[in-house]
């Protein structure tokens, strides 16, 4: 007697696996990026799904989300700069997506902010952006020119120590040397 070939669909070739399976994988780039708002839908996506294995791995990651989230939300400050030493704490442990977030939060309030403005110059040089990094250093050292001192031994801006256009905004030409009255010294008198 011969089998009848059967009408059930392998795992792999079920549409409800793959968008699962894809849902699944979307969550997890999510979460490497620290985007657990990102992720919490694309696992719960998955809970739906049709696979127990998927579904207890999803599960698992929901509650590192959700753990996630419930600490960012419980987190308040009671300052700017609290704020600011918080993303500057989130890049040292080389947290820097979550730092941005931070950051720019912090600039949109304050733009005029020199610390922020700085701040984010070194998170910039940090995450290889150079450009951005000169600009929004520049505009730092507008804003607050002191900070040229800080910057010089600062070891987030490391990337830049052998950029000129970097050691030109730490150490700009002074211009020409004024004497008491205001003449330049070093030009003769006329005779």
């Amino acid at each position: 007697m011969a089998q009848k070939p059967t009408a059930k669909k392998t795992v792999a070739e079920d549409p409800r696996y793959t968008q699962a399976l894809q849902s699944y994988e979307a969550g997890l780039r999510a979460m490497q990026e620290h985007k657990f708002d990102k992720a919490k839908p694309q696992f719960q996506k998955v809970i739906a799904g049709p696979s127990k294995e998927l579904t207890d791995r999803a599960n698992v990651h929901l509650n590192i989300c959700n753990q996630h989230l419930e600490h960012s939300a419980a987190i308040q400050f009671k300052s700017p700069e609290e704020h600011f030493d918080y993303a500057v704490s989130l890049m040292n442990i080389g947290d820097y997506v979550t730092a941005r977030e931070h950051l720019e939060k912090l600039f949109k309030q304050n733009a005029k902010s020199d610390y922020v403005v700085y701040g984010l110059a070194a998170l910039d040089c940090l995450t290889g952006h150079v450009e951005d990094a000169l600009r929004r250093l520049d505009e730092a050292l507008r804003l607050n020119s002191q900070l040229r001192f800080q910057a010089r031994n600062d070891s987030d801006f490391q990337n830049l120590a052998e950029d000129p256009r970097f050691t030109e905004l730490l150490y700009p030409d002074p211009g020409p040397e004024l004497d008491s009255q205001g003449s330049i010294l070093g030009e003769d008198e006329p005779v």
